[in-house]
């Protein structure tokens, strides 16, 4: 295992041999250059913006994409769409803006979305993942085009980053700061699927010269679904306020509202896209074949069973093209309403002690629907507006309803003197998660009466309630030293973790109910970066992390029934990890490059063993199976061929294996040691041409990714693809009124590849067909005008 980190590190390196040996005959780069090499907020605007910019002077694997490079994608789209082409990093999404939720999947090297750290503006996110108990999505925390900038730490995160989940890394994102000069912005998109976007901003600018300034803006978006029946919408606002106190600090303070609610897509198997292809999707709008197809289930349930059949004259033989009552379900979708704010103070108390401090606080609503053919409506059942259901159907609105309430503080106090740099800081939250699973009545006939999209009330039956409350604690301490002229830079430290979730079912349903802990106050890191010459340096870096519990019926410990957490509540250890990694990177005129190994021990790996298929909503099996060893190796370049025109390249290679052959309680084999780890491609190629000189913009980007498992024991696997997404756009300069307005089209999976997006969207079964998948979105377009004030 050393030996092939060795090995990758000594390739990585031999790799960039030439450019050093170049790199070090070279003259110093100007400071100025160097500022904007490292991409900090300094940096002037006229200098040439990078299409990635590497993390120089680093101890750890960091790159970033700037405001500009989101600005180059489809507007409303994800944040972390514009960060897919690193090295490292696997996106899936089913949609062309990779918003919707359910679909949306990041994986840093092996480790999923749930084992890794986001925040904005320091501000944890939780771990991202849909039904979030912790936190919430990007997509909904802010605007995108209020984003400046994204930071990715492929391998782990600052030790001062407010999260319990980043085994894997780290994904950072930075909120625009208010402009210096009062304005208004605005944009309009139209495009593929009736696609209607606007975006407008207003900002006060330097108010009376007094530092005080802010923003306040809005954005909308509908869209109909690229396959199937029904709308993806969402209204977001933010609101920012900066006073800037001179040599002593600033005040900020943020509050961001987002209301999202989209349709679903059909979750997919094997079988189903050979009898019915990748646009197989719910039945949304066609209620009377829903109908007619849950009573066949049904009666078909009771034949079985050697009961009288439920609907008579129904039969029990689905319509030609339907295999199962799963090939095609009625409806299905998810509503998020969201308050996210808080307030910053950054105190510069001398010239070498600073102190900042954060406090935030989080409210959300949200309701999952799916109606199901598996619970019939009950005689006696309510409708919407109270009234009795006078002819009970074969369906029910059967719904995941959540709230958070969470609210926490972030300080941390530094201290300049000589050589060194030292940190202390800590973080404290309290977050309250209610969820629920609850039935709603529906009708029999061709309408359905409950819309998806709506909350819903008057339930017929609550199947489980839970109040899971998570406490969390976690300090940091740090210290960086530079010596001999700042040549060498050596930082370490640790951080402590403590997380206690607690659960109480006030409807139990057979789900548990308890108290479980994580705890580990020492988890060290260490890093250098030792400049070799003026334009190449080389770093190192090692951390250990721990990933705490999280709290919920539908994840985590408590996912299980009352014996089966009682069983495992006193053996259950969370997830570490221990990560080294090494390269180097080289910056020489219009060249800039970077070269990694890595190897990391995961241990303590819990699985999540789903049991039937997602709609029924069947309690999970949750242990600790042992480990998994991952290495692997990451490049990457960029190359300004002359001052408009750049084109970016990486490639990444991974190995991550299940170190562990695991049976359940029946025997039956769930993982075999040497198999692969799930949904991760061993083989990564990204690579992007932009040409944009101010007036003119031309972007062009193809990213190839390898196989991935859909199994844990990989006897299913999805094939490999290569998509590709170009834009172009002008902008009118120098023309009176049309000055700054700007035109700008964008093209998604250019080649219209139909391929397997997501895998994993129910959940990964050891092995067999199961229905987890779903279709990547074909060729869309879209066309956006834009004018700043």
């Amino acid at each position: 295992m050393n030996m092939s980190f060795r090995l990758l590190a000594g390739v990585a390196c031999a790799a960039l041999i030439p450019a050093i040996a170049n790199a070090a005959d070279a003259t110093a780069v100007t400071d100025a250059a160097a500022t904007t090499a490292a991409g900090t907020d300094d940096a002037s605007a006229d200098q040439p913006k990078e299409i990635v910019v590497l993390g120089f002077g680093k101890s750890r694997q960091v790159q970033e994409v700037s405001a500009a490079d989101i600005a180059r994608i489809v507007p409303g789209a994800s944040p972390l769409k514009a960060i897919e082409k690193l090295p490292g990093v696997n996106f899936q999404s089913a949609d062309p803006f990779g918003a919707y939720e359910w679909a949306v999947r990041i994986s840093l090297r092996g480790f999923n979305q749930n084992q890794l750290g986001f925040t904005l503006d320091g501000v944890p996110l939780g771990d991202m993942s849909y039904g979030n108990v912790n936190g919430l999505h990007i997509s909904r925390a802010i605007i995108s085009e209020n984003v400046s900038r994204t930071e990715v730490a492929q391998g782990a995160g600052a030790l001062g980053t407010a999260s319990t989940s980043n085994l894997g890394g780290t994904i950072q994102f930075f909120s625009d700061a208010p402009k210096e000069k009062m304005g208004l912005t605005v944009d309009g998109t139209y495009g593929a699927d009736d696609t209607e976007r606007a975006y407008a901003r207003i900002d006060t600018g330097n108010i009376g010269g007094s530092g005080l300034k802010g923003y306040l803006s809005y954005a909308f978006n509908h869209a109909d679904k690229w396959k199937g029946d029904g709308p993806q919408r969402q209204h977001q606002a933010n609101a920012k306020i900066v006073e800037d106190l001179g040599d002593l600090g600033s005040i900020s303070a943020f509050v961001d509202f987002s209301d999202r609610r989209e349709t679903d897509y059909q979750d997919l198997s094997y079988d189903i896209i050979r009898r019915r292809g990748l646009r197989d999707d719910n039945l949304t709008g066609n209620y009377a074949l829903a109908v007619q197809l849950a009573k066949i289930y049904q009666n078909q349930a009771a034949t079985a069973a050697g009961q009288p059949q439920p609907w008579f004259g129904a039969g029990i033989v689905f319509p030609a093209g339907f295999g199962t009552v799963d090939d095609e379900y009625a409806d299905a979708g998810g509503l998020r309403r969201d308050w996210l704010g808080g307030v910053t103070f950054d105190a510069h108390l001398t010239p070498e002690i600073n102190l900042k401090a954060t406090g935030y606080y989080h409210n959300n609503k949200g309701q999952g629907s799916w109606i199901t053919p598996y619970t019939a409506t009950p005689a006696g059942a309510l409708d919407q507006d109270g009234s009795v259901i006078t002819d009970p159907g074969a369906l029910s609105f059967r719904t995941t309803e959540y709230s958070i309430h969470r609210g926490g503080l972030i300080g941390a106090a530094s201290w300049e003197h000589g050589p060194n740099t030292f940190e202390v800081g800590g973080w404290f939250e309290s977050n309250t998660f209610d969820q629920a699973r609850r039935y709603y009545g529906l009708a029999d006939g061709d309408v359905q009466t409950r819309p998806t999209l709506d909350f819903q009330s008057n339930p017929f039956a609550t199947s489980w309630d839970g109040k899971y409350d998570t406490q969390t604690w976690q300090y940091h301490v740090t210290d960086t030293l530079k010596l001999f002229d700042d040549k060498l830079v050596l930082n370490g430290g640790w951080k402590g973790v403590n997380v206690i979730n607690t659960a109480n079912m006030r409807v139990d349903g057979g789900l548990a109910s308890g108290r479980i802990g994580a705890r580990d106050w020492f988890q060290p890191q260490a890093g250098l970066v030792y400049h070799v010459t003026p334009n190449a340096e080389v770093f190192a870096d090692y951390t250990e992390n721990m990933r705490a519990f999280v709290s919920s019926a539908t994840t985590g410990p408590f996912s299980t029934t009352q014996i089966g957490f009682n069983a495992i509540a006193g053996k259950l250890k969370p997830e570490r990890s221990k990560t080294a990694e090494g390269g180097l990177r080289v910056h020489y005129g219009p060249f800039q490059a970077s070269a990694v190994g890595y190897y990391v021990d995961f241990s303590n790996r819990l699985l999540v063993i789903t049991n039937g298929v997602g709609i029924q909503g069947l309690a999970n099996t949750l242990a600790n199976v042992g480990s998994v060893h991952t290495y692997g190796a990451e490049l990457t370049a960029t190359y300004r061929i002359f001052n408009p025109l750049s084109v970016y390249a990486s490639y990444s290679y991974n190995s991550s294996k299940y170190e562990n052959t695991v049976h359940d309680a029946n025997n039956v084999l769930q993982v075999n040691e040497g198999d692969n780890v799930v949904d991760t491609p061993k083989h990564m190629v990204k690579g992007e041409v932009v040409y944009d000189d101010g007036q003119f913009m031309f972007r062009a980007g193809a990213d190839y990714m390898s196989k991935r498992y859909v199994t844990y024991t990989n006897d299913v696997s999805v094939k490999g693809r290569v998509l590709v997404d170009a834009s172009a756009g002008y902008t009118f300069r120098n023309t009176g009124m049309l000055d700054g307005f700007s035109i700008t089209a964008n093209v998604t999976n250019l080649f219209d590849k139909k391929y397997i997006g997501t895998i994993g969207s129910n959940g990964f079964v050891a092995s067999g067909d199961s229905q987890t998948m779903l279709a990547g979105a074909p060729r869309q377009w879209f066309v956006t005008l834009k004018k700043a004030f």
